[in-house]
């Protein structure tokens, strides 16, 4: 049962790949996974966790907890579920949150602001215009965010399916890159952030320029392969013929908020040091106030499609329901034990801490980097600043080896489009294919993955 949990993931994986092919939609199959792979645990509980080094923890916490009281397996696998579904509701508001802002922004023609200021229909320079927008707009909010808002720039300025999933595919690569030398920009870097492993300073003087290798090798090869110009989606001439709903007024009063409720997160986790979702939840309130106020006296019809609620309408369920199915189901295999023999099988077959780190990338690239940060994070345990560490058990703030970590498990998402929250997001938003993205993005990523990689290990063989 222990081996099933893991064909059931690896046959749903199939499915979210072929979701084109067998015309089943990714968040039916996501969804399907989550669910079985759980009702698996929770049916054999008791076999699956024999011996589990997590489960026993559990129990010796449980017990000194409710005062030598004792809990069974299935106790277990509840309270595992509860865990996961917190933190999984936390992203899934968040996503709700940052969705409804953007297309409140969309639907008050917010974006034309920016996209008008794009004059340029060449490919080459409007990838590189969007890639380094993208990775350090990535690294003041995060990955997951800015690959929202840049997900609907690229709906307003892009026609052609085919170039619009290109241009995707650089904001992808762009979005993670940027969020993994920042402390606010990616889930993982977070998680090492506050769990003492490494200083923001640090991170960003040792990160910086491995990510923005990992951006610039991509756009360089894309730079000499990609010809012509885009046919854009407003033309350049053509916005007058459309029929306006909003004053110039309302469009920049509503960009600015929106925009600035988006940059508040970050602030205010760090003020309140309450999750992101809050902020964003914060936010879309003030927003939401704002409009209603904004468009008191105009007829209900007019009123309906810039009100939130009319907004609402609009937001990607589906692509909500994929992630829910997708982190539920990686949250089980973390749960029963799966991803935490993987890591001791890493430590004890390559041991090189370098080695090791470039293969988490590449395997968060498959499995949701949350889970894969966390096992490494539970694996070894943190020094004090300064000491000495211990090889394949012990690091101290601030090693190499975590730093390592933030890099690979932030940039080897871009690998697959379901490797991160940004390509989740963005394949949800702008629908692309899994097959497709292999095709023409994947080996880009890689590229660019590993490039950084070696950027980092040069830049440490120098500095010692």
């Amino acid at each position: 049962m222990f081996l099933l949990m893991v064909v059931v993931f690896v046959i749903g994986y199939l499915m979210i790949a072929l979701e084109h092919p067998i015309h089943i939609d990714k968040a039916a199959s996501a969804l399907l996974i989550g669910a079985i792979t759980w009702t698996i645990f929770a049916l054999n509980a008791d076999a699956i966790l024999e011996g589990s080094v997590g489960f026993m923890e559990y129990l010796k916490e449980y017990s000194l907890l409710n005062e030598g009281q004792t809990t069974d397996a299935q106790h277990y696998v509840t309270h595992e579920l509860s865990h996961h579904l917190s933190e999984i509701a936390e992203i899934l508001f968040f996503l709700l949150g940052a969705m409804t802002i953007v297309e409140l922004i969309d639907a008050h023609e917010g974006f034309a602001l920016i996209t008008d200021r794009i004059n340029t229909a060449n490919k080459v320079k409007l990838v590189w215009i969007l890639s380094v927008l993208t990775f350090f707009l990535s690294a003041a909010l995060d990955n997951l965010t800015t690959a929202i808002v840049m997900s609907a720039l690229l709906k307003k300025l892009i026609k052609s399916k085919e170039d619009l999933w290109l241009f995707a595919g650089m904001v992808i690569i762009s979005a993670n890159a940027g969020g993994a030398w920042s402390p606010i920009g990616d889930v993982t870097t977070i998680m090492l952030w506050i769990g003492g492993q490494v200083t923001a300073a640090n991170i960003v003087i040792k990160l910086l320029i491995p990510s923005l290798v990992a951006m610039l090798v991509p756009l360089g090869i894309l730079t000499f392969t990609l010809k012509g110009e885009v046919e854009r989606k407003l033309g350049m001439v053509e916005r007058h013929h459309l029929e306006d709903r909003t004053t110039p007024g309302e469009q920049r009063t509503v960009l600015f908020l929106g925009v600035g409720a988006l940059l508040f997160v970050p602030v205010f986790k760090t003020i309140t040091h309450l999750p992101p979702y809050m902020g964003i939840l914060l936010g879309l309130g003030i927003l939401w106030t704002v409009t209603e106020i904004m468009h008191r006296s105009k007829n209900q019809a007019d009123k309906s499609n810039l009100s939130v609620i009319g907004v609402l309408q609009k937001v990607d369920t589906p692509s909500v329901l994929f992630f829910l199915g997708i982190l539920a189901a990686v949250g089980s295999l973390q749960s029963a034990g799966h991803l935490r023999i993987m890591a001791t099988f890493l430590n004890d077959t390559i041991g090189d801490m370098y080695v090791i780190n470039m293969v988490i990338g590449v395997l968060s690239s498959i499995v949701d980097n949350v889970p894969l940060v966390a096992g490494a994070m539970g694996m070894y345990d943190l020094l004090p600043a300064g000491a000495e560490a211990v090889a394949g058990q012990a690091y101290p703030v601030d090693h190499s080896f975590w730093e390592f970590l933030a890099y690979c498990a932030g940039t080897g998402g871009s690998c697959l489009i379901i490797g991160s929250a940004a390509g989740v997001a963005v394949m949800g938003i702008l629908n692309i294919d899994f097959i497709w993205y292999v095709k023409k993005i994947s080996l880009l990523a890689f590229i660019g993955y590993m490039a950084g990689a070696f950027t980092f290990i040069g830049m440490e063989m120098l500095l010692h």
